[in-house]
């Protein structure tokens, strides 16, 4: 059994329902989610587009492989309605691995931990919910302190679900 952290995120369609969906397929596939951050409205990082990101960091307790877990992953993104256009762009889900444990792996498919983590503060405010002042993998430092040093000055804040009932 591994730990595994990852980020949630999404700007089209109904938002609020993908992150809930994607979390459900997630228990369903990939294992017991242990720990959630809260969620948090950004812009687009690296791209242009009128829609708000929401994304949210989990973890989850999983016996999947790394390249299992990125495969579950992008069968969960392809069943919620993500297509993949190969650049930076408008999404109904994405899910990202930042950390597998304390592993690091580079292949032609799969870098962990994420190698964007430090860049992006929509990555790293809910991942310091979740994560506390514990140091990172590879960082040795913790999620808090990347914070600090994050160049990355986009605006994100608290995400209030609103009641559509």
């Amino acid at each position: 059994m591994e730990e595994a952290i990852l980020l949630l995120g999404g700007n089209l369609g109904n938002r609020e329902l993908a992150l809930a969906q994607a979390m459900e397929k997630i228990e369903e596939h990939v294992g017991e989610i242990t720990a959630h951050s809260s969620i948090y409205e950004s812009e687009p990082w690296g791209f242009e587009d009128k829609n708000q990101f929401l994304n949210q960091a989990i973890k989850v307790n999983t016996e999947l492989s790394p390249e299992q877990l990125l495969s579950t992953l992008l069968e969960i993104e392809q069943s919620l309605g993500r297509v993949r256009t190969g650049k930076l762009s408008a999404r109904t889900i994405d899910l990202d691995i930042l950390f597998y444990g304390a592993k690091e792996i580079k292949t032609d498919t799969l870098i962990i931990p994420h190698p964007r983590i430090s860049e992006r503060l929509f990555t790293l405010l809910p991942l310091a919910e979740i994560t506390g002042n514990s140091n990172l993998p590879k960082f040795n430092t913790s999620s808090q302190e990347l914070i600090k040093s994050c160049l990355d000055k986009s605006k994100i804040h608290f995400w209030n679900f609103k009641d559509n009932t």
